[in-house]
């Protein structure tokens, strides 16, 4: 019984320091606080966000649509071509509002 209340102590002491490494889970009072205020500088710091979000997204649909199997009903190639100006659209968008 004792092997086994050490093991399961191990387990849930490696669990929780996996997770206040990842900031999920508190060491002490503040350590929470320094992750949280990472990501709300990374955000401030990022611009336009879901700009980019939205070109990995296209890009994703891009190979789908390529990889696929069939040409959804006469579709495919304008579709391609739609996504391909829809990407540059957006890069060009971000491109002029760099500082």
């Amino acid at each position: 019984m004792r092997r086994f209340t050490t093991r399961v102590l191990a387990v849930a002491l490696t669990g929780g320091l996996l997770l206040a490494g990842a900031g999920l889970l508190p060491l002490g009072g503040d350590a929470l606080v320094p992750a949280a205020q990472a990501q709300e500088k990374k955000e401030k710091k990022e611009r336009h966000p879901h700009i980019r979000a939205a070109i990995r997204e296209l890009r994703e649909a891009k190979e789908e649509l390529k990889e696929a199997a069939h040409d959804f009903g006469g579709h495919r190639k304008e579709a391609l071509e739609a996504v391909d100006v829809a990407i540059k659209q957006l890069e060009l968008a971000l491109k002029f509002d760099k500082k």
